[in-house]
């Protein structure tokens, strides 16, 4: 790779990018019309029942979001003209066959003109019904590889997963393939994906032969997610189907169609670009610092002393971008790139705790009433089974005291036991959510992310455009100065 022309690699070239609304997706398109204003076009599939359809949520969903806001100064008036130019809203959804492009003319020019895909869509619900997780995550990839080989320029496809499709595995993480039929523990059952699609049928067939209300069905295609994920090894839905979406995407794909993989680990708000601290909903790390900042949160059961695997969304774009421009112009076969911080940058539970406790101290969040929220130390346990006794005489015992002094009062007490227990369950839920990662004892390695790096630093004059190495943060002023703050601006306020 020549070092002047990284950025001069993108100049004319036709991208499709899956997942353009979501956190990444949208950053990822941003990034590029921003630095690379002479790519040709950008292709965004987005669900919709019809291309106009389709052209309005690009514009709400997409252009519409503050994460756009340097580029609409930037380009002043020409805003709109440069995003028609560059910019096509393609109705459709990875979950059919043809991405579900229903106009037969516009699939025969993406055909013709794609050099890159970016696979970024995904249902990232922990717990989503099985069959919607399978048919994105899973079905969702293998239909981007099969539109992909009718592709007769492309270069790359680029596919976006999840750096814990590991599960719960401990020590060093390498960026190693999954083959088809490799679970995470021993089973007498064989992991299939075809046979993991019979089976969704069956079970809906089933229950819609039985008359089972819609709230019923969501319920118990949620819970058979869980029961499959667990039976081979996961600790969720989400992170078993996208397991299988590189199962499927490795097995099938062909040789003259280069594939990289990308995972990246929790993903925060932007560390620098387009402004720092833009982030959108509440992902892994903030469900738990939004609650212990409303004081929802004062206990939770993790090690202190663990490694808590954070990165910003801008530096994850970064990578994606650096694999496209590397791995698109030579013949590299299924690479796969760790994107996270917890070899080379680590920072662990108790710090995370500190600076947390430290900012919602100096600027603490108010109630509906006006009144000042104050936070004191959480109180942290290293295994469920102490989490659990500790949750049972602080919370259980006394909540079901005050129910029934409650009842023989007439509901006298009724707003503290709404209040008390609004708090447990709070904690109880985002513990079985993110227990998985709270407890994990493992380091993602990055020897291939690492390569990567060294290649990026080719390019002087781009080096820092493009930096995604964690080492450049500091942890205690990202977080107290950029991550929280960008916390309250976009999601809590």
């Amino acid at each position: 790779m020549e070092s002047e022309s990284i950025l001069q690699f993108l100049e004319n070239k036709t991208i499709l990018v899956t997942g353009s609304t979501g956190l990444l997706g949208k950053a990822l398109v941003e990034k590029i019309l921003r630095v690379q204003p002479n790519v040709k076009k950008l292709y965004l599939l987005l669900r919709a029942s019809d291309s106009n359809s389709a052209n309005q949520r690009m514009h709400s969903e997409v252009l519409g979001k503050e994460v756009f806001r340097v580029l609409r100064q930037t380009r002043g008036n020409d805003f709109e003209s440069f995003i028609s130019e560059k910019l096509v809203a393609v109705d459709g959804d990875v979950s059919y066959e043809n991405l579900g492009i229903k106009d037969f003319n516009l699939r025969e020019q993406m055909w013709k003109d794609l050099d890159f895909i970016v696979n970024s869509a995904a249902t990232t619900n922990f717990y989503e019904r099985y069959d919607v997780s399978l048919a994105t995550n899973t079905s969702g990839v293998l239909n981007v590889l099969n539109f992909a080989k009718k592709c007769v320029e492309l270069k790359l496809l680029l596919h976006v997963s999840t750096a814990y499709v590991c599960g719960e595995k401990e020590g060093l993480i390498l960026e190693k393939a999954f083959h088809m039929g490799e679970t995470l523990k021993k089973t007498c059952s064989k992991l299939d994906f075809d046979m993991e699609k019979k089976l969704v049928v069956e079970k809906l067939n089933k229950l819609q032969t039985e008359g089972a209300a819609e709230a019923t069905i969501t319920r118990t295609m949620r819970d058979f997610g869980m029961e499959r994920a667990k039976l081979f090894g996961w600790p969720n839905t989400y992170v078993f189907s996208k397991a299988m979406g590189e199962m499927c995407l490795l097995e099938q794909s062909k040789d003259n169609l280069p594939v990289v993989i990308i995972r990246p680990t929790m993903i925060t708000s932007t560390y620098k670009e387009p402004f720092p601290g833009w982030i959108e909903g509440l992902r892994t790390i903030d469900s738990v610092i939004v609650g212990y900042g409303k004081g929802a949160v004062t206990c939770f059961v993790t090690n202190p002393k663990l490694i808590f695997d954070l990165i910003p969304v801008d530096l994850v774009i970064n990578a994606i971008i650096m694999a496209i421009v590397v791995n698109g112009t030579q013949l590299s076969n299924n690479i796969i790139y760790h994107v996270g911080s917890s070899l080379r940058n680590p920072v662990n539970i108790s710090q995370i705790h500190e600076f947390l406790f430290k900012y919602f101290t100096k600027h603490p969040l108010t109630r509906k009433n006006g009144e000042l929220i104050k936070v004191g130390k959480a109180t942290l346990f290293n295994d469920m089974t102490t989490f659990q006794v500790y949750m049972a005489f602080r919370y259980r015992l006394p909540l079901k005291m005050l129910q029934l002094v409650n009842i023989a009062s007439f509901q006298y007490f009724g707003e503290v036991y709404k209040v008390y227990n609004h708090k447990l369950k709070t904690v109880m839920r985002l513990v079985d959510l993110y227990r998985p990662y709270l407890l994990s004892k493992g380091t993602f390695d990055d020897i291939n992310s690492e390569e990567l790096r060294l290649k990026a630093q080719e390019s002087c004059s781009e080096v820092d455009m493009l930096n995604f190495d964690p080492k450049c943060i500091d942890w205690e002023d990202y977080i107290i100065n950029t991550h929280i703050p960008g916390l309250q601006k976009y999601v809590i306020n």
